[in-house]
């Protein structure tokens, strides 16, 4: 365990905005940053980060938080082992206890996986650089192909002996267990049961997450090692930490070069992307031979909308990687194409070129993907009318995938121009394609829903009314409102009686109201809102967190919620410590769940009011808080009575509670009272009496 101390020098050190940077391309906007969220699909960014508040947040999936919570959803990491991240990150050492058997036994999957990975990683470098055959076979290998031994190091590369078991022996000898050799795809077992390596007889290339983890590997086999070997290239298989979809080679090497540049540079190869490192070109990755994904491209589009594909000198290939090209379109990325010179691939052009001398290379001979892909096809339809009919239908589906409509309409010009053909006719064929794309998006969309329809009804047991088996809680009663100095510590904080159901309430108007509260407490919990007479007859100034705590108690009626109620307890614990404030305190909680609420509650684009004056002025709420929290406490009270009130009406219907007149009488005796609570707080609102039934 990282004690607290610890936790509070990382939290102060790490700064989310270097943080976020590291994943996502972020824009200055005002007081904050944006860029398009690393969570999920999106073309218009709606990530936003606010330095000052230390959180990120999308405003399109919802997910954000702290940079804990970042680390956290971004690798997939436990709450501690974000924590590591970013200890290493900037430095800051942490001293833990032993981990005891049970808790090693109990080590998350993955992060064994990372681990079983990083000891193989450590072991092919050894090899290459300590063994004999490493030298004499790997590294002679990769010498031959031109890399430094600075590059060597940087990209980890490795060597594996010719024995068949040289790293599983290696493995178990030093306690990594079968199952994680296995599960990572590094050794298979054989009909005998004996474990064999993958990778023997291979130079090895450790495959990068974007944060630097080895998340698999890709091993070349050498002739003069390996015998009667097929396969070229193997990779590792699919693993709960491996989806080759999802990653790119070199990504975690190239992402401050993309920010940089401004643009990728998208390869096929691993020794393309080692060889434009080697040449000073850095900004560079590669799909590793398999179609594009649409994972892969949004990871480039988080640090670039501009990709430059380079293809190799004779053009094979181009025509199966066109369709890859249409995605980035589609995603609205700027795709230019560069064709090497006849006999080069990016690799041994590399190799020939320093970083200048390949960059004017690319700068004098790239062009956009629509007019690369008109003139490829042109050439080969010739003459021909039906090939030509092909070739302006591929032309239109390119150009129809694109969303900005401006950027449509300058193709479609070009087009019209480069294959002698009217504009209108392009333009018809285009809005064909674009209606027909929504009309099959919108079919799926409802196809979707059906699907989950049928499949949530097949799995609905028969129902009864939906209170039968409800126990009743034990009904609280209910004093005289306390005086203004009564303390409110005597709310258990873990113990409410409520008929309103546990979960499913976040759509209930009473949950809004009291997520409304939250965020106050959150954010202005220490605040100052007005001034009350104490009982030395001197005016004595009334928090946030006291003004919310002493209403609630006034009827006995607590948040819903047991994270809502933790937040308001501790509001009141550390109230009056000294430097006290809410908002810092919640977000960079101990408790994960705690932080995570707290950073999206804490969040900008949620302003409860936008007041004007008469002179048009907005009025920000740490203004208005005199007249604010009280309208947001009497609007959760009301609404929260309201609801209990209408379980207890249901709880009534229950065959059970009706056969049994002492419980019956009793949840009457609630509703009774409920009524009258209702009735004292409509008062106080001015008459605004809700109707419960």
């Amino acid at each position: 365990m990282i004690d607290q101390a610890t936790i509070d020098r990382i939290m102060d050190a790490a700064q989310i905005v270097d943080v976020v940077s590291e994943f996502v391309t972020l824009r200055r906007r005002g007081v904050n940053y944006i860029g398009l969220c690393p969570f999920h699909n999106e073309k218009t960014p709606s990530f936003s980060v606010s330095p000052s508040k230390g959180v990120c947040k999308c405003f399109s999936c919802g997910k954000g938080g702290n940079v804990v919570h970042f680390i956290m959803e971004h690798e997939q990491l436990s709450y501690y082992e974000a924590l590591k991240w970013l200890a290493k990150k900037y430095n800051i050492e942490i001293k833990e206890r032993e981990l005891t058997e049970e808790e090693k036994q109990a080590h998350n999957l993955r992060e064994s996986l990372f681990v079983v990975n990083q000891f193989a990683c450590d072991y092919f470098q050894d090899i290459l650089y300590n063994h004999i055959d490493g030298q004499r076979i790997g590294m002679t290998y990769l010498r031959g192909r031109g890399f430094r031994d600075d590059i060597i190091k940087k990209f980890q590369l490795g060597y594996s002996t010719d024995s068949p078991d040289g790293l599983a022996q290696t493995a178990l000898q030093k306690g990594y267990q079968e199952e994680f050799l296995v599960k990572t795809g590094l050794c298979y077992k054989k009909d005998n049961g004996s474990l064999h390596d993958r990778f023997w007889g291979r130079v090895i290339f450790p495959v990068h997450t974007l944060s630097g983890k080895v998340v698999a590997f890709g091993g070349r086999v050498l002739s003069a090692a390996t015998k009667n070997v097929q396969m070229k290239y193997v990779n590792s298989p699919e693993s709960e930490i491996y989806h080759k979809s999802r990653e790119l080679y070199g990504i975690f090497f190239a992402k401050q070069s993309i920010v940089r540049q401004d643009r990728c540079f998208l390869v096929e190869g691993y020794t393309d992307v080692i060889s434009m490192h080697q040449s000073g070109i850095e900004n560079v990755v590669a799909s590793s031979g398999t179609a594009l994904t649409s994972e892969q491209i949004r990871l480039i589009h988080r640090f670039t909308n501009n990709i430059t594909v380079l293809y190799d000198g004779d053009g094979a290939g181009i025509k199966a990687s066109i369709r890859g090209i249409d995605m980035l379109l589609e995603e609205g990325i700027n795709v230019k194409v560069c064709l090497l010179p006849d006999g080069d691939d990016p690799d041994s052009f590399a190799r020939k070129h320093n970083a200048t001398e390949y960059q004017a290379y690319i700068n004098g001979h790239e062009v956009d993907f629509i007019r690369f892909k008109t003139n490829l096809l042109m050439e080969e339809a010739g003459k021909d009318p039906i090939k030509r009919a092909e070739l302006i239908s591929g032309i239109v589906k390119s150009i129809s995938v694109i969303p900005d409509s401006i950027v449509r309409s300058v193709y479609i010009r070009e087009c019209s121009q480069l294959l002698q053909m009217e504009e209108k006719v392009l333009v018809a064929a285009t809005a064909k394609l674009i209606g027909q794309a929504k009309e099959n998006k919108f079919k799926e969309e409802e196809r979707k829903k059906q699907r989950e329809q049928r499949a949530a009804s097949a799995s609905m047991p028969p129902q009864t009314p939906d209170t039968a088996n409800i126990p009743l809680p034990p009904v609280p009663e209910r004093g005289n409102p306390p005086s203004e100095s009564a303390a409110t510590e005597d709310i258990p904080s873990d113990i409410y009686a409520t008929l309103i159901p546990a979960e499913g309430n976040e759509k209930k108007v009473f949950y809004a109201k009291e997520e409304d509260l939250v965020r106050m407490l959150i954010r202005y919990g220490e605040k100052v809102m007005c001034y009350i007479e104490s009982e030395n007859g001197e005016e004595a100034p009334l928090t946030v967190t006291e003004y919310v705590a002493r209403s609630l108690k006034e009827d006995d009626l607590q948040f819903h919620a047991p994270l809502h109620r933790l937040i308001l307890k501790e509001a009141e614990e550390h109230l009056h410590d000294n430097g006290f404030i809410a908002e810092h305190h919640f977000i960079n909680h101990p408790d994960p769940s705690v932080s995570r609420l707290a950073a999206n509650l804490a969040s900008d684009r949620y302003q409860l009011s936008k007041y004007h004056s008469k002179g048009q002025k907005i009025i920000p709420d740490e203004e208005r808080l005199y007249e604010l929290i009280p309208r947001l406490v009497i609007d959760f009270k009301l609404s929260i009575v309201e609801e209990e009130m209408k379980q207890t009406l249901r709880t009534l219907t229950n065959p059970e509670i009706i056969n049994d007149p002492q419980q019956y009488t009793l949840i009457m005796q609630r509703y009774k009272e409920l009524q009258e609570t209702q009735s004292a707080m409509a008062r106080k609102a001015g008459d605004r009496v809700v109707n419960a039934s």
